[in-house]
């Protein structure tokens, strides 16, 4: 896309912004009038039943699908400049897995469903800081071998947590259910905790922009440009495990974001980061949104797992980009 195409870009995906939001507060299990719900923004009427399901419960929602979404397209960006594989996904290195682990430990403890999050962060950072260390007993870790780690530890933790969920038989249920993707439970508090990992997060791979360019030409060409490439690869993959795992921990698992939208915007803002990181990060928010909608509404009032919806996006998009990567890596195109 040229530059001057951008700003037509980003009014697209404003104006579905604008429209997802309204059609966020309005629709559900509750149908809410377009003017009712203005009257609520505008303070109109406080303490009614519409104000309380707007501002409690659908609007707080809303903002925490748009960080997360935000904070997982950003993971996807990363993941895709350090691997140079426009399949990479921020659950590439065993994060998945280690979150899904920690949720089923959480549930054979017999804790609260509100502890599956807080274990499935754990996990997810543990099965991180595994990757890393058994990738990089020397400090080298490069790509293929934390790639290679990850996939095995993926295999091993999912083995463990699949074991323990056939165990528990039908009462594993609410843990399956998490692992598909839930924003039910969004509050006001739990966005103002999600603002602040999704601020650092940008912050750092914004001003790591510039490595990420160099890091797409190759790792000698970006050594040769002053770029520490190890160093900074771990670096940027470990911010990205941090915030997989806090998204993991407030949402459940959600896949397909940090794949389909950065490869999107790619193919339209093109490869510079300082473009793209911004770009996809919005994306990613409002594409989230759109997934969330449409769980919510599809068969209100029942609730269709996000990650479903995801899925059902993520999947031909993956299958097709799978195919067209393995067509150019064997001809040379």
């Amino acid at each position: 896309m040229k530059h001057g195409k951008i700003p037509l870009f980003v009014c697209g995906v404003s104006i579905a912004l604008v429209l997802l939001f309204f059609a966020g507060l309005l629709s559900g299990g509750v149908a809410i009038p377009l003017r009712q719900a203005v009257d609520v923004l505008l303070g109109k009427e406080r303490g009614s039943p519409a104000a309380e399901i707007i501002l409690g419960i659908r609007l707080p929602r809303i903002v925490m699908a748009l960080l997360i979404g935000m904070m997982l397209a950003a993971g996807g960006t990363i993941s895709q400049a350090v691997f140079r594989n426009p399949l990479a996904d921020p659950y590439i290195i065993g994060i998945s897995s280690g979150a899904v682990t920690g949720a089923a430990l959480a549930f054979l403890l017999k804790l609260n469903d509100v502890w599956y999050g807080v274990f499935g962060f754990a996990g997810a950072l543990a099965a991180s800081f595994l990757v890393f260390s058994l990738a990089g007993k020397r400090g080298k870790a490069g790509t293929a071998m934390l790639l290679i780690v990850g996939v095995a530890v993926s295999a091993f933790l999912g083995a463990v947590s699949s074991f323990a969920l056939y165990l528990a038989g039908q009462d594993s249920y609410r843990v399956i259910v998490w692992t598909m993707g839930y924003l039910g439970a969004a509050s006001w508090f739990r966005a103002g905790l999600l603002a602040l990992p999704l601020l650092a997060s940008l912050v750092f791979f914004a001003y790591h922009r510039h490595d990420l360019d160099a890091l797409l030409l190759g790792d000698a060409e970006a050594h040769s440009l002053g770029v520490a490439v190890g160093k900074t690869k771990r670096r940027l993959l470990l911010a990205v495990s941090l915030t997989a795992a806090f998204s993991v921990a407030f949402a459940g698992m959600i896949g397909f974001v940090g794949l389909i939208v950065p490869h999107g915007v790619r193919l339209c803002a093109g490869n510079s980061h300082s473009r793209l990181l911004p770009l996809a990060s919005y994306s990613g928010g409002v594409f989230l949104l759109l997934a969330d909608t449409l769980a919510r509404t599809l068969i209100a009032p029942v609730e269709i797992p996000i990650g479903i919806i995801t899925a059902l996006f993520g999947a031909p998009f993956f299958m097709v980009l799978a195919i067209r990567t393995g067509k150019e890596s064997r001809y040379g195109a």
